[in-house]
């Protein structure tokens, strides 16, 4: 299994000037703890849509590669949003589903994917140019470098521990609001 936060920190140590949306839960925390940077975007109170809200970044930003980190919990509460994404086929597109198979911060109750639910299958099946399923950091890393590098769009799954995080998100939602509209050239 990946631990979470050590490939969080690999992607951080690869971007540049990469958007990255990242849904609520340890997802968000782990990439805070790795790198806070003013193009990230933490989601807050919002479960499953991150993937909504990375799309619309990668379609009104098509110059720029966009991240979506995402739980399978969250994921799983919005799976239209990866036929959607699909449909729009962005190549600048990335989904990061980070895969523990429970609701972790919410009692560790598990998820469909504990059973039998495949969602690099199901990211498959919604027609997704490029689709890993990782279950070491090495295969990790290489996916992630090959998301970078090529047209997608991309979706990896990353079947992770079950080691919570310990990061802490900066600031309020508003404060990281307007410091990502500025980071785009939004001034709010």
């Amino acid at each position: 299994m990946i631990d979470r936060l050590e490939a969080s920190k690999y992607m951080v140590s690869k971007l540049k000037d990469e958007l990255v949306v990242a849904s609520l839960g340890n997802e968000k925390k782990d990439l805070a703890e790795a790198e806070d940077r003013d193009l990230n975007f933490y989601m807050w109170n919002s479960m499953g849509m991150a993937s909504s809200m990375g799309l619309g970044l990668a379609m009104a930003r098509p110059d720029t590669k966009v991240i979506t980190l995402d739980g399978d919990g969250s994921l799983l509460m919005n799976l239209g949003s990866l036929a959607t994404a699909t449909v729009n086929n962005p190549p600048n597109l990335v989904h990061i589903c980070w895969d523990n198979r429970m609701y972790q911060l919410t009692g560790e109750q598990p998820t469909a994917t504990a059973f039998r639910t495949d969602l690099a299958k199901v990211a498959e099946g919604c027609g997704f140019a490029s689709v890993a399923r990782c279950e070491t950091l090495d295969a990790f890393k290489a996916a992630f470098d090959n998301a970078l590098a090529e047209p997608g769009p991309h979706f990896i799954l990353a079947l992770n521990d079950e080691k919570g995080s310990k990061g802490v998100i900066p600031k309020s939602p508003t404060y990281i609001r307007h410091r990502f509209m500025r980071a785009l050239g939004l001034d709010s």
